[in-house]
């Protein structure tokens, strides 16, 4: 997930002067001041993204360099890592997130609008592991996987409200839905364009699934989903970076989608007590408690009460393998048990989100520590081609849901940026089109967060299908 969000794409030049002679370009059925709005920002948004993507190939050749020579000192110095004590893996993991994201709120740099934290939490322990500095063997890692991934589940549903995201949002909740059909279908077409592409050994399914588990949900999502399924490293690594080389592409197109509300809406056919709703839109605040430390254990007596439950039933449970394995149910089970959890007064409980996704962000350290980056690059440009394609299906099954039910652009724009982006896009793409919705939309991204898991494992599913 993305925490920030490039806003410079964007420039507002007046109107030209009227002439008798009319438009002359491809958009003469638009108005004319739009028109220059989008080949500014087209043209802008070509220019960075390629200028982007240039600079990652040219970072990831001399990464990829530096790593064969640490590799080769560390190899004649010793014979074995540097940090390989449980202590030691795990001060590693929490340190990596700790400092970029004390990075990110101190520097400002614009570097974190390209490259979020999370790619570095992933890839710092990622070369680590792979120039012999941090163990790529360790009880942690198990650890972190069998006991944290499926508390922080629980502890992240807690905050879904469904019924107040459908009173707020009404039939944009149901184009969301639509865009997370679009995610579920693009996956297995995406995948078939490249599967001949990509190596057998890389299980690619697998990665087309965890990367899904994130654009229906969030990082939570992919983590859980990864787990389920048994992604690999590598197939981890290849979603992360899909998910953030799209969305700086994807981001801009939403918020630029505002400049045209008024030719999307006249397509989508919108009626205009529904705008008149938006513009009058409230949520019922629910006043902040002080987080006290009882609090946290209530989240963690809950958090592993629904992971001994779980773990306990889906051993009983059938196995359908290998995509429906006990890891599989165990995840489906825990989601199930938070959205439950949800509906008790169990979601009042405060610093429920802040604790789950500083649990995430070390899961997604553990995946970095455990991936063999070697044969990564070779995937990359292949994979990176089917996500492209995989987007241009979400966007396709947005508009097609907002055609169908007469939603606006604003809802259309943020029900897509609550798949994409999660709770931290949301709320960017609600406040650049209407401030008064940004509530609502944060409460859309944890209805992603609720059906990611499904979702992704449906995904994954169609893929694996069409793998033999």
């Amino acid at each position: 997930m993305v925490t920030n969000s490039p806003n410079h794409y964007y420039s507002y030049s007046s109107p030209p002067k009227k002439s008798s002679q009319g438009p002359k370009n491809a958009f003469s059925t638009l108005p004319i001041r739009f028109a220059k709005q989008l080949d500014t920002w087209f043209l802008g948004t070509i220019r960075d993204t390629l200028g982007f993507c240039s600079g990652c190939l040219i970072f990831s050749r001399m990464l990829n360099t530096v790593s064969e020579m640490a590799v080769m000192l560390v190899s004649e110095i010793t014979g074995q890592p540097y940090i390989s004590s449980p202590v030691g893996v795990l001060t590693v993991l929490c340190g990596v997130g700790a400092f970029f994201f004390f990075l990110e709120e101190r520097a400002k740099w614009r570097l974190f609008n390209y490259f979020p934290p999370l790619i570095f939490i992933y890839a710092i322990p990622a070369i680590m592991s792979n120039t012999g500095v941090l163990t790529k063997t360790s009880a942690v890692y198990d650890w972190l996987g069998e006991m944290v991934l499926p508390m922080f589940l629980v502890i992240l549903l807690l905050k879904v409200d469904v019924v107040s995201t459908v009173r707020m949002m009404g039939r944009g909740i149901f184009v969301m839905l639509f865009g997370t059909a679009g995610v579920v279908l693009g996956a297995p077409i995406a995948y078939l364009l490249v599967r001949d592409r990509l190596p057998e050994s890389l299980d690619a399914w697998k990665a087309f699934g965890t990367l899904a588990g994130s654009w229906i949900g969030g990082t939570g999502n992919m983590a859980a989903v990864s787990e389920g399924i048994d992604t690999s490293g590598e197939g981890f690594g290849l979603a992360v970076l899909g998910d953030n080389l799209v969305y700086i592409v994807w981001l801009p197109i939403l918020l630029g989608s505002k400049s045209f509300h008024r030719v999307f809406n006249r397509f989508t056919r919108v009626d205009q007590k529904r705008i008149a709703m938006l513009e009058s839109a409230q949520i019922e605040s629910q006043e902040e408690q002080r987080v006290k430390m009882r609090h946290f254990l209530y989240l963690l007596v809950l958090g592993f009460a629904c992971t001994w439950l779980a773990g306990a039933i889906s051993q009983e449970l059938p196995e359908y393998k290998p995509v429906l394995t006990a890891s599989t149910w165990r995840i489906l089970l825990i989601t199930t048990m938070g959205l439950l959890l949800s509906l008790t007064p169990a979601k009042r409980i405060p610093a429920s989100h802040e604790l789950a996704m500083a649990l995430v962000y070390i899961f997604v350290a553990n995946m970095g520590a455990k991936a063999d980056v070697s044969g990564l690059g070779g995937s990359a440009a292949w994979f990176l081609l089917a996500c492209y394609v995989w987007i241009a299906i979400h966007g396709a099954f947005c508009v097609l849901g907002a055609y169908l039910l007469r939603v606006d652009i604003h809802s259309t724009a943020i029900a897509s940026a609550a798949n994409i982006g999660g709770a931290a896009s949301a709320p960017v793409v609600a406040s650049h089109h209407n401030e008064k919705l940004v509530p609502a939309s944060i409460l859309m991204a944890l209805i992603g967060y609720a059906i990611g898991n499904y979702g992704a494992f449906a995904a994954a599913w169609l893929c694996y299908r069409l793998s033999y």
